[in-house]
């Protein structure tokens, strides 16, 4: 089969093209990031440079077609935030594609949207307040001794606030967009990553969130069997009868309970812990396949973002030894002496990233979505103002 990628700049996505390529499968890549990780990849027939999705969405659009009819693609998956733009005009691209429609996909990538949602399926969520005013955020603060508030739409939980004085969240609170406010849990950060057809899972994985880049991002996976967070996913799925990649994000608390803290639907690095399974490319392309977990409990990481990230929060928090162990341990998903390119050049895009943060006054983290990134805005294409 012919198979077009698009999010190349993402290390999942790299992941997902090795293994289609070893699969025996035409690998292409439509990425618009000029430089970015995948595209000096053996895995790949061709790669393609396309507009902005989120600047310039008929434009984007217009290339996958292109594209699609060009080299005769039988399948078409997004990857990163890319996946909205791509689900906006999946009606028109002319191939099957490994997405849901934008009126489906909203709702899960809303938080609030999402809360309801998991809460009519009788699928728990922490407590949750929409914050559209002061008073809003004042009565969440009534409500709950601590709590957690974070856009409506975001990512990385690079907006998120952890238990913040109500000084610095009235500060934070911008009246042109929603937040939320939940109620704070401890416990176990658990992530996971599921792949599905019309509401039936055919790959599965969960892993503990214990080195992260910034506050969300997690870089090192290890496979964990969770039984309770299975039927938690697999009923939510069922429930919404939904197709393509999604993940959530679940705090696991001290007495044994769980709640998903939220949703993206798209891939995330769960898919390195599944890349290697012999029937992961299965999973994409047999929608009556038994659902699969990863066979063992290796374990993966980002080595870089261990260097960068990881190292100084541990030489900060005294957690040296954990942190040797996790890195000493894993192994790099970016490398592969099959595929060197990748690992040799990633430095090329973590400098785009870096001079964009720069020059935004963002994090790193958030530049590397920039250009691709989806807010819920009421879209009609090509009319967001693009800042380079």
């Amino acid at each position: 089969m012919n198979i077009l990628l698009t999010g190349g700049r993402a290390p999942a996505t790299l992941d997902l093209a090795r293994a289609f390529h070893q699969a025996g499968h035409m690998v292409f890549m439509a990425e618009s990031l000029r430089g970015h990780l995948s595209e000096p990849s053996n895995a790949l027939a061709e790669n393609f440079l396309v507009p902005s999705p989120r600047y310039h969405t008929d434009g984007f659009l217009k290339a996958l077609n292109e594209i699609i009819t060009k080299y005769s693609i039988d399948l078409l998956i997004p990857t990163c935030e890319e996946v909205f733009y791509v689900a906006m005009g999946c009606d028109q691209l002319s191939c099957k594609v490994f997405v849901e429609p934008i009126k489906r996909l909203d709702p899960l990538h809303n938080k609030w949207r999402f809360a309801l949602q998991a809460v009519d399926t009788d699928l728990a969520v922490p407590e949750t307040i929409l914050v559209t005013n002061q008073d809003d955020l004042l009565h969440a603060y009534a409500q709950w001794r601590g709590l957690v508030f974070k856009p409506v739409y975001s990512r990385f939980a690079a907006q998120t606030l952890v238990l913040p004085p109500l000084k610095k969240a009235l500060a934070r609170l911008n009246y042109d967009f929603p937040w939320i406010a939940q109620e704070h849990l401890n416990g176990q950060q658990i992530c996971t990553y599921s792949v599905c057809h019309h509401g039936h899972m055919t790959a599965h994985t969960a892993y503990l969130s214990e080195f992260t880049a910034g506050q969300g991002a997690t870089i090192v996976f290890k496979h964990i069997d969770h039984p309770d967070i299975f039927r938690w996913v697999q009923k939510f799925v069922q429930a919404i009868r939904f197709t393509g990649q999604i993940a959530f994000d679940f705090m696991h608390t001290p007495d044994g309970e769980i709640f998903a803290l939220e949703c993206n639907p798209r891939a995330t690095s769960g898919v390195h812990l599944l890349a290697q399974h012999p029937e992961f490319i299965n999973a994409f392309l047999d929608e009556t396949m038994s659902c699969f977990t990863p066979g063992d409990h290796s374990s993966y990481m980002l080595s870089t973002a261990m260097l960068l990230y990881g190292l100084p929060a541990s030489l900060k928090n005294g957690g040296f030894g954990k942190w040797w162990g996790a890195f000493s341990g894993s192994r790099d998903v970016i490398f592969d002496r099959e595929d060197l390119k990748p690992f040799l050049f990633q430095f090329k895009s973590i400098f785009h990233y870096l001079k964009l943060a720069y020059e935004h006054g963002m994090s790193p983290l958030e530049a590397s979505t920039f250009d691709i990134e989806w807010n819920g805005e009421n879209h009609s294409h090509g009319i967001l103002q693009e800042p380079f």
